[in-house]
């Protein structure tokens, strides 16, 4: 294999890598502090433990929600996670697009009911993948 294959290769992941990592900056939560998003994520844990016992919801909802599981609980990803503030935000970012899809999905009030936390938490929450 010639080494200027490998370099346009190379380059090509690479640009492939930059506009994911662009992506996942457009889309990443604003308005909320890390502390914010650090002290909620134990409720969002148990909802999606509840919305994946539930029998009524639809499986495309329960297939998004093992997808995120996997994802976080997956050693690789996007940005490394030693990167300082960078490190998290992939995760950050896909569990926001999945939690927007279930909200979708599921209707606000349908989250509300299955939210194990405080109504500060789900007001956060809210703010977090949008009420609407």
């Amino acid at each position: 294999m010639d080494w200027r294959t490998l370099a346009v290769v190379f380059a090509s992941v690479l640009a492939v890598w930059a506009i994911l990592i662009g992506l996942l900056w457009v889309f990443r939560p604003r308005d909320v502090a890390l502390g914010e998003l650090l002290r909620v994520i134990p409720d969002v844990v148990r909802l999606v433990r509840r919305l994946l016992g539930d029998r009524a919801l639809p499986v495309g909802v329960k297939v998004a929600l093992v997808v995120l599981l996997v994802w976080l609980i997956s050693p690789i990803d996007l940005i490394p996670e030693f990167i300082p503030v960078l490190g998290p935000l992939d995760d950050v970012v896909v569990a926001v697009l999945i939690l927007r899809y279930v909200r979708r999905r599921v209707g606000l009030e349908g989250l509300r009911s299955r939210w194990p936390g405080t109504p500060d938490g789900f007001a956060l929450l809210g703010r977090i993948i949008g009420s609407g």
